[in-house]
């Protein structure tokens, strides 16, 4: 299983930036797909998840700004973000998780900056 990740770069304090994440491989129908994110001297957290189903799931720190959203068909997995500030400049990793598969993308780096 592979994940490809796009759509980060720099973008000002109360801009838009869009995440894409491909799954391409073996892959169980019923998985979690999600946003990870990890700040510089910080550990990795959780962003948004959604299930195949359509549940969402999101950090207090994102809630009103970001939406997750998937296309099942496609297995690919989104991330809006609006009203970007400073403190979500990090790197954004996207993940898919089922019973016996977890699997990482390589991380898109989102700057937020001035």
């Amino acid at each position: 299983v592979q994940l490809q990740a796009s759509g980060g770069g720099l973008v000002q304090p109360g801009g838009s930036l869009r995440l894409s994440c491909a799954a391409s491989g073996s892959i169980f129908s019923r998985n979690l797909m999600g946003w990870y994110r990890q700040a510089p001297g910080k550990q990795r957290e959780v962003v948004a998840t959604i299930t195949s189903s359509g549940i969402t799931t999101y950090a207090d720190s994102v809630k009103g700004r970001f939406t997750v959203s998937r296309d099942i068909a496609e297995n690919t997995v989104y991330l809006q973000m609006n009203s970007l500030k400073f403190e979500d400049t990090a790197v954004y990793y996207c993940n898919i998780v089922w019973p016996l598969g977890n699997y990482w993308g390589k991380g898109t780096q989102v700057t937020v900056s001035s």
